[in-house]
């Protein structure tokens, strides 16, 4: 009797045993490890507040001891009715910095660093890979090109054109853009090439994928409202 007795003891301390590994990763020192949810933005800051549990519908970052991170997210489009699904990645924590990856989601890497921690609030601002300023800057370019592409409105589309811009990874254009022929065409023109050139050298720079095919190019140039239009 008494063997068992001895027997079940022991089981039921590796019972206990194996239940208390399984909590091991949510078992840490650090303060960031847990579930932080209802977060809001104050002048480029995130807040977070923490959180028993991953809430059903809404957003929420989970750290856990042993390097995982769940992403509990609807996905960059905002249109009802929201979707919330757990996207699953890694995190580390190295001075002060919060680097996060993912192998299937976009971005797949982010750093964040931690303005304020505490058991109950999590501040986290963004800090900017160099890829990710790379792309910024390609970004800015671009919207110097659109900005003058419609400087001027469009009332009849004798006075308009359209050129190709950008480059694809595997070659050949990202598009076509229209311009007004009374703005500085020279001007306009170069800037399209300095464009061209910027995503080309980071797609070499960043190793940058893409499909192989060709953008169609627009037929007719239509002016719609005051904007330029172009068929295909």
């Amino acid at each position: 009797m008494k063997k068992i007795l001895f027997a079940i003891s022991v089981i039921i301390c590796f019972m206990n045993m194996k239940c208390s590994d399984e909590n091991i990763e949510e078992a840490s020192d650090n303060l960031l490890v847990g579930t932080w949810v209802e977060s809001t933005y104050d002048n480029g800051k995130i807040v977070y507040k923490k959180s028993e549990s991953i809430p059903d519908e809404d957003y929420s970052l989970t750290f856990k001891a042993n390097g995982k991170l769940i992403l509990r997210s609807s996905g960059w489009c905002g249109t009802p009715p929201l979707v919330f699904y757990n996207q699953e990645g890694r995190w580390q924590l190295e001075n002060n910095i919060v680097s996060i990856s993912y192998e299937d989601f976009y971005p797949t890497s982010t750093s964040w660093a931690i303005v304020s921690l505490t058991n109950d609030e999590l501040v986290l601002e963004r800090e900017y890979t160099e890829q990710e300023k790379d792309h910024q800057a390609l970004m800015e370019l671009y919207e110097e090109v659109s900005a003058l592409s419609i400087s001027v409105p469009c009332t009849d589309a004798n006075d308009w054109t359209f050129t190709a811009y950008g480059s694809k990874a595997c070659g050949g254009p990202q598009g076509y853009i229209a311009y007004s022929t009374k703005i500085d065409v020279a001007s306009f023109l170069d800037k399209i090439e300095a464009y061209t050139e910027a995503e080309k050298a980071y797609n070499i720079k960043w190793e940058i994928i893409s499909t192989c095919d060709l953008p169609a190019q627009p037929k007719i140039l239509e002016c719609h409202y005051g904007y330029p239009v172009l068929k295909y």
